[in-house]
């Protein structure tokens, strides 16, 4: 999401305001301003307590588990649900004053969901939007929340609102019906409310394309691919590159390989998985708790199938650049996407923009990513599997592993041209056409 945003804001020029990650003692909000690239950055830092409440808390330990449906990890706890709405307080007083008259102000992400409404609050009057990147839940289980509806009702403060996918605005459209009691109009995409209309539409989100391909041409890919590909020893390259998180579905991508090797002991000397999994949000019990998990996994089964020259799983707990990724991506030949659940999921898409065209990987993606309406392409794209079903995954290994040249071509060429098109500058232009119009 940073990458498709600094694109956006290096395009059409802006400010982009936030948290600056950094903990202050008081938290007092003092902005840091600086320009790096073209692209003016604000930022403030938080105190201790807000970042415990506001981001470790709700925004991580609530709306995040409970947007990708799993309502078993998240936690309700009142002061969390008020330090989100403090913190959000403090951004509408502290961004005010950079709003000027003919602004487009958009605002991104599950964290700052209320700050439209407080901007409201406080006599904006500009066009503001708000884009969620995480999937949407059902109207079942967002009704678990606690104040859902006082959620909610700051959305219809937007102008416009995006998500990535139909099923994701559809939820919204759902609730906001039935819940609220909302006038839904489904052909014009717009939800009215106590007197208030709000468009709600679907913006899929792509790769900064340009951007992403000159990575390829740097050194530093090149040199990354050559690595992949001498390390692997003349044995097919698997990779996965996701946050350490538990909506990446890692430890149940870790057990459909486990499955397949169950089934193909022979072939530990025909595959290797790389997965790159950098840690994230490690303040968090559940994050701490699938690093741990993921690590046992992977050592059962390299110590089941390693021999003295051959390592089936290697698990790297890092992050690498754009360029070095884009080499790893060219190198392996079968692309692991497989969240459990996924706003969108620009890997696959990059894995996809990566290919050698005249020798292309296969992409194996979850059919609970966004990116999965794109890249199935109906029978041809992206291999869609089940990320629950260890046996599922083990078939679509298989599958990859053994495909023909004429069908990796055809797959590859039934996904690049989405890829190609609806880029990062598609999305940014269609949704503040949107934002801008009456």
């Amino acid at each position: 999401m940073a990458g498709a945003l600094n694109a956006a804001l290096k395009d059409r020029g802006g400010v982009w305001f936030g948290w600056s990650g950094q903990e202050s003692e008081d938290g007092t909000g003092n902005m840091d301003l600086q320009r790096n690239d073209g692209v003016t950055t604000a930022t403030i830092d938080l105190s201790t307590r807000d970042v415990g409440e506001y981001y470790n808390g709700y925004a991580n330990s609530t709306l995040w588990p409970l947007f990708h449906y799993r309502i078993d990890l998240a936690r309700f706890e009142t002061r969390t649900g008020e330090g989100y709405e403090r913190v959000n307080k403090r951004f509408a007083d502290s961004v005010m004053p950079l709003i000027e008259d003919e602004d487009l102000v958009w605002i991104h992400d599950y964290h700052l969901i209320p700050l439209g409404d407080e901007l409201r609050s406080r006599g904006v009057e500009n066009r503001i939007g708000f884009f969620l990147h995480t999937p949407w839940p059902p109207t079942r289980l967002l009704t678990s929340l606690p104040f859902h509806e006082r959620l909610v009702r700051t959305m219809l403060s937007y102008d416009l609102i995006g998500f990535q996918t139909a099923e994701w605005l559809g939820s919204f459209m759902h609730y906001c019906e039935n819940e609220l009691g909302a006038q839904v109009d489904k052909q014009t995409g717009t939800i009215t409310h106590e007197g208030r209309t709000t468009k709600a539409r679907a913006y899929p989100i792509g790769i900064d394309w340009d951007h992403f391909q000159a990575q390829g041409d740097k050194g530093e890919a090149r040199q990354a691919e050559q690595r992949f590909l001498s390390s692997t020893r003349h044995r097919t390259g698997m990779i996965g590159v996701d946050r350490l998180d538990y909506s990446k579905g890692l430890p149940e991508r870790i057990d459909g390989i486990g499955r397949f090797f169950d089934e193909h002991p022979e072939r530990a000397r025909d595959l290797v998985f790389v997965q790159i999994a950098p840690p994230s949000r490690e303040d968090v019990e559940s994050y701490q708790k699938i690093r741990a998990e993921l690590e046992q996994k992977t050592g059962q089964i390299n110590g089941a199938r390693s021999e003295v020259d051959i390592v089936p799983i290697r698990y790297v707990n890092r992050g690498y650049s754009h360029a070095e990724l884009f080499g790893f991506f060219r190198a392996a030949k079968i692309g692991l996407v497989t969240p459990l659940r996924d706003g969108m999921n620009l890997v696959a898409k990059e894995y996809v923009a990566a290919q050698d065209p005249d020798d292309p990987g296969v992409l194996v993606l979850s059919e609970f990513a966004g990116a999965a309406r794109q890249l199935g392409c109906e029978g041809n794209g992206a291999l869609l599997v089940n990320p629950h079903s260890p046996d599922a995954l083990a078939n679509a290994i298989q599958k990859a592993l053994d495909m023909p040249l004429a069908e990796r071509k055809r797959r590859y060429e039934a996904m690049i041209g989405t890829v190609r098109d609806n880029d990062v500058r598609e999305w940014t232009t269609n949704f503040c056409a949107d934002l801008s119009a009456d």
